[in-house]
């Protein structure tokens, strides 16, 4: 059974709604369409009839968990059925309530448990070896090795996610104690920014001053000059933005050279700026704030590391603790 161009059209359409209205991230988009794009072919097979827009309005319960039986022979993590399944109730919501296509079926389904694993912060100590491995660092360009410090600063001494990070532009004010940060769903939060911080985007913005960028990068340069010009904070030495992969592989490469773990990524460094606050006393929803979590439970999962340390701690030194 071939595709149905009206279904395509309308995950085309979707698809084009999570991005321009929702803001929803590149990645998350990927992951949606080719969700909806494997339920679709599953269809192509399930379906007796035609599949048509009446047919997805008349899947049933048993349709739905047909699909999700077929991916989990796959052998799939919970993680990927979950987002499938994430995919299909936000499709299914979108068409009852923009092209009157109700179907409740979706209701019933209930998203497989994660198993739940614990964020794995980066010890201070190490992420002060990874600030002085990249400050003595020896490369073709001095700024990058203060882009990365920048970079590393910004995400641990303000807690935030990679792509918030790596969002802002090369005219954002840094000078204030405050900044306001967009982060998922486009929601708007204040976070502090530390001294430290400041002084690192200054160091890495007059390494990478107007005349080197107009050396290195000639043809964005000429671009910064026009009116509607937005250039980013963050480059990469091709003079573009700089990307979450390439962020990785900047601190990958001091990771290595340190002997530190698989964990020590960007990412990690916001897991250590919730564990560090909540270990010293910081209140926990203040904490939610700052993290930008549309749940407490999402931070609460920080004061379960801390939990683990105390006792760990505990183990070790208590002279009864193995009797115990």
């Amino acid at each position: 059974m071939a595709k149905a161009p009206e279904i395509d059209a309308l995950i085309a359409e979707f698809l084009a709604f999570l991005r321009d209205q929702k803001r929803y991230s590149p990645h998350t988009l990927r992951n949606y369409q080719a969700g909806l794009e494997r339920f679709q072919s599953f269809l192509q097979d399930h379906c007796d009839g035609p599949l048509n827009l009446k047919a997805l309005s008349q899947l049933a319960t048993r349709d739905f968990r047909a699909f999700l039986a077929f991916r989990k022979r796959d052998e799939i993590s919970a993680a990927s059925l979950r987002l499938d399944l994430s995919a299909l109730k936000s499709f299914f919501k979108y068409l009852a309530k923009n092209h009157q296509l109700p179907n409740s079926a979706l209701a019933t389904i209930r998203a497989p448990k994660l198993a739940q694993r614990l964020p794995r912060p980066i010890a201070h100590d190490d992420i002060e070896a990874l600030m002085d491995a990249a400050q003595m660092s020896k490369g073709k360009y001095q700024w990058q090795k203060q882009r990365d410090i920048a970079l590393f600063t910004l995400l641990y001494g303000a807690g935030l996610r990679i792509s918030e990070a790596l969002g802002f532009q090369w005219q954002e004010d840094f000078t204030a104690d405050t900044i306001s940060i967009t982060g998922k769903g486009n929601k708007q939060r204040i976070v502090p920014l530390l001294p430290v911080v400041r002084q690192a985007i200054s160091a890495y913005r007059q390494a990478l001053s107007e005349d080197a960028r107009a050396q290195l990068f000639p043809e964005l340069w000429q671009n910064e000059k026009t009116a509607n010009a937005n250039p980013p904070l963050f480059f990469s030495t091709r003079g573009k933005a700089l990307t979450p992969r390439q962020a990785q592989q900047a601190m990958e490469k001091y990771r290595i050279r340190l002997g530190l773990p698989d964990s020590a990524t960007p990412h990690a460094l916001r897991h250590s700026f919730a564990t560090q606050l909540l270990a010293r006393g910081g209140d926990l929803r203040a904490v939610q704030e700052l993290l930008g979590h549309a749940s407490l439970a999402a931070t609460q999962r920080y004061t379960k590391i801390d939990a683990e340390a105390l006792m760990a701690s505990y183990k070790k030194a208590h002279p009864r603790a193995r009797s115990a």
